[in-house]
């Protein structure tokens, strides 16, 4: 293997350790939260690499694809309005 291929396969083994774990979430607000505390979220998932992949009408709240670090810090931005941070998965009854 030549010295480059390797030199490009541990920056790219860095980089993606410096990214952290990406997960894909659903993040909820009590009913009575403001829409600029969802809006304050959302730019932080953006700022810090993450998408929103979905905005829910009918309860405060969205789907996103972000990294570990920016969702615990989500979750402890206002102390008033609090962010229910849940792994987005398949649910289903048998």
């Amino acid at each position: 293997m030549r010295a480059s291929s390797i030199l490009a396969a541990v920056a790219f083994i860095v980089g993606v350790a410096a990214v952290g774990v990406r997960k894909q979430v659903i993040v909820t607000y009590d009913s009575n939260t403001p829409d600029w505390v969802l809006n304050e979220a959302k730019d932080a998932i953006r700022a810090a690499g993450g998408v929103i992949t979905h905005e829910y009408n009918l309860i405060k709240g969205f789907a996103a694809t972000a990294g570990e670090q920016v969702l615990e810090s989500i979750q402890t931005m206002g102390s008033k309005y609090q962010a229910l941070v849940e792994v987005d998965k398949v649910v289903s009854l048998e």
